[in-house]
């Protein structure tokens, strides 16, 4: 089958981002042939800009010719943000002819104003006509069916309830006691995370002044994540959180953009992760600590309480009374040193090979540049027992690197320093990073053979090096023109 999917994508950092990349991921998995179009520079197929009555025009454009197209729906792709009520009838008027003119149209909902739906205005009726014309409507909560219909009048027989996690994949192999190793995180700690975008509705103050109140000597919270964009209410949050943390004993915040190996390698340290949401629809986090069998202790908002009925382990807490009540009970009744569960196990196997896991060897790269200083020789890194978390003397540690685990050409050398040269690298980086990303990512799912990746890679870099001594020569022409 054919399919436009419709998303924010990669490596944009974005929920729903991160959710769409893992259903792509499924869908070529089942043989569909899937062309993403992304509302901003991505790894993306394609790129427009959906915002307003302009961008659905755009976007009707682009429909015709697929089996089937899916929108990951979220309104800020597609509204303009305090939208009048003018803006919003004329965009979803423009997305009910675009919905139109497509074969098949499913939409997966995120998030929306069950309110627009409500009334005799143009706003409501245009919403009401755009959303009679999708074909399914996904959501994740019968609460959520329940009030879609309600209030946008659409036949119960298009929507259906989907697992959130249905096409979650881990991706971190670390077992507690690696992850902990490798977070700075005490081995024999009672655990608590808290681990998102951090903005006001995430609630994380009120999981830190919740373990204020009940935490003792052996227990530890952990505030993990970066402020999603610079809107000065959140970074006004983010500095009062900081304060927050800083006062509070056993608590500490881990700021900064968190990749998805590096979240899962959290949950998996986690004894419990703590969502204490003020507001949401549903958690991909719940999901996530699902797959590596982390309870969970949750607000009870949105449709957060039937999300946690699927699966086991989830504490749902009404207020914040109960929240500390609930961290109080699992600093009284769990153990830090209980058996990890088996499937978290690492089997005790050899550094992987060419081909095998894409994103160790790029790590263990990573790290291995990490020691060389400027005018010495680079300090010794053993790559096998760099990722199993030991260190070992080593004559070389690019040679072993080489030996063990051969590092694809696009890991470029650092962009640090002045000149044309560190210029033209840059460039070139910014130019090929989303498209690197994405094919880094989808090798490591796939598992794509050694000898079809380096084929591929080596015309790509040989282009890149082009285009590098291209931009150099330039400079240096300047340079004397000067």
């Amino acid at each position: 089958m054919k399919i436009l999917m419709v998303t924010p994508y990669p490596p944009l950092r974005d929920g729903i981002a991160s959710y769409a990349v893992q259903t792509v991921v499924a869908l070529r998995a089942e043989g569909h042939d899937v062309t993403v179009l992304s509302p901003g520079p991505s790894a993306a197929h394609q790129h427009l800009n959906l915002v307003g009555p302009r961008g659905a025009a755009a976007l009707a454009k682009r429909v015709r010719g697929y089996d089937k197209v899916i929108i990951q729906f979220h309104p800020d792709i597609f509204y303009p943000v305090d939208a009048s009520s003018a803006e919003r009838a004329a965009t979803s008027a423009g997305l009910a002819v675009a919905f139109r003119l497509a074969d098949y149209v499913e939409v997966r909902l995120h998030e929306i104003d069950y309110r627009n739906g409500y009334g005799a205005g143009p706003a409501a009726i245009a919403a009401r006509l755009m959303w009679s014309q999708v074909d399914k409507i996904v959501v994740h909560t019968e609460g959520e069916r329940n009030d879609f219909i309600a209030a946008f009048k659409v036949k119960p027989e298009n929507i259906e309830l989907t697992d959130h996690g249905g096409d979650f994949q881990r991706y971190t192999t670390a077992n507690r006691a690696t992850a902990r190793r490798t977070l700075r995180v005490p081995a024999d700690a009672m655990v608590f995370l808290s681990i998102g975008f951090i903005q006001p509705h995430k609630g994380f103050d009120r999981a830190v002044r919740a373990f204020a109140r009940v935490a003792d000597g052996d227990a530890r919270l952990y505030v993990v994540g970066s402020v999603r964009v610079d809107e000065p209410g959140f970074l006004a949050y983010m500095a009062e959180l900081a304060e927050l943390i800083s006062q509070t004993p056993g608590a500490e915040l881990r700021q900064g953009y968190v990749s998805d190996e590096l979240f899962d390698r959290w949950i998996v340290a986690a004894d419990c992760v703590v969502l204490p949401y003020r507001a949401i629809w549903s958690s991909s986090v719940i999901e996530r600590a699902r797959l590596y069998d982390t309870s969970v202790i949750v607000t009870d908002v949105g449709g957060l309480k039937a999300q946690a009925e699927r699966g086991s382990d989830v504490t749902v807490v009404a207020d914040d009374e109960e929240l500390a009540g609930a961290l109080a009970s699992r600093i009284a009744g769990s153990s830090a040193n209980a058996a990890v569960p088996h499937h978290l196990a690492v089997p005790n196997k050899e550094w992987p090979v060419a081909g095998d896991n894409l994103r160790l060897r790029l790590q263990a790269e990573i790290v291995a540049r990490a020691t060389v200083r400027r005018g010495r020789p680079a300090g010794a890194v053993d790559a096998p027992a760099l990722v199993a978390g030991r260190v070992k003397a080593a004559s070389d540690a690019r040679g072993v690197l080489a030996r063990v685990a051969p590092v694809p050409m696009f890991a470029m050398p650092s962009t640090a320093g002045r000149g044309p040269r560190s210029y033209a690298k840059k460039v070139v980086r910014k130019l090929t990073d989303w498209e690197m990303r994405e094919i880094a990512h989808q090798m490591n799912l796939q598992k794509i053979g050694t000898d079809k990746m380096v084929g591929a890679l080596t015309e790509q870099v040989a282009a890149l090096q082009a285009q590098v001594l291209e931009l150099t020569a330039h400079h240096k022409e300047e340079g004397r023109d000067g």
